[in-house]
């Protein structure tokens, strides 16, 4: 598909020299494209030799489900709002976290509404709500995305966008109820869409951001079978939630600079 997409591009340029740059140009995507290809068929491989090659259908009965999310390491609280930041290789980023009042059913579950709003250099970059629902083991499930990204003020994709119960699309444990050390989990479910998964890769850890120090901290490792290299450690402290991310690939960090609540 890549391929003659770009032998497409191509026949429509006249100023192009089909015969020259183009074919060339082509060929560097198809093994770009191919390249990714082999790169997420091992990623996938990997995940499901962690997790079994079964089916992945969780059973969802709603009256198991509440909105009132209290797990320590993934607390959401209508009204708090969380500011994270970080520099970047596009620029300084700035994410707000805020846990809204507004609730949304999928899959026949009432589910707590996330707004996530991510901006590089002060321009919004990525607009997204979240929606999340707790069982009554303590379970934290993600059960949707509607996810925007934005370049200079026009929306040019909704990638990652996914909901449970549609597309066959099922939903996924965010944070477990007791994680212990090297516990594997899928965190959402949609194929060609969302393939999160987390794995509990230290606990009881002392953690410092911004000149506190979290005690306790539970870090993640969290990957995709859609996006190989979308590799990040995550630091959750006890009644606060996620602290720091770091990317496994550029070293970037996110973390938590300010915790609000709002009316």
């Amino acid at each position: 598909e890549t391929y003659w997409l770009e032998i497409a591009r191509c026949d429509n340029d006249a100023a192009d020299d089909l015969r020259g740059r183009c074919p060339a140009a082509a060929s560097t995507e198809l093994k770009a494209a191919q390249s990714d290809c082999t790169g997420q068929l091992d990623a996938r491989e990997q995940i499901c030799g962690q997790l079994g090659g079964g089916k992945y259908n969780p059973v969802i009965n709603p009256a198991n489900f509440s909105t009132d999310i209290t797990n320590p390491y993934f607390p959401l609280k209508p009204g708090t709002k969380c500011v994270y930041e970080g520099a970047t290789a596009a620029g300084f980023e700035h994410v707000e976290f805020i846990v809204t009042r507004k609730t949304r059913m999928l899959s026949g579950v009432r589910c707590v509404e996330v707004h996530d709003t991510s901006t590089v250099g002060g321009v919004l970059v990525e607009d997204t709500l979240d929606w999340f629902a707790q069982d009554k083991a303590g379970n934290v499930w993600y059960f949707g995305e509607d996810s925007k990204q934005y370049a200079d003020g026009f929306l040019i994709g909704i990638d990652g966008s996914w909901r449970a119960g549609v597309d066959d699309a099922n939903p996924g444990i965010l944070m477990k109820a007791n994680p212990k050390l090297k516990d594997v989990y899928r965190q959402e479910f949609a194929i060609s869409e969302a393939e999160g998964s987390a794995e509990v890769i230290a606990l009881g850890q002392t953690i410092s951001v911004g000149g506190k120090a979290y005690k306790n901290a539970l870090v993640t490792h969290e990957f995709s079978g859609l996006e190989p290299s979308a590799n990040e450690r995550k630091f959750y402290a006890p009644n606060v939630g996620n602290v720091l991310t770091i990317d496994d690939e550029t070293g970037e960090r996110s973390a938590l600079v300010s915790v609000t609540t709002f009316p």
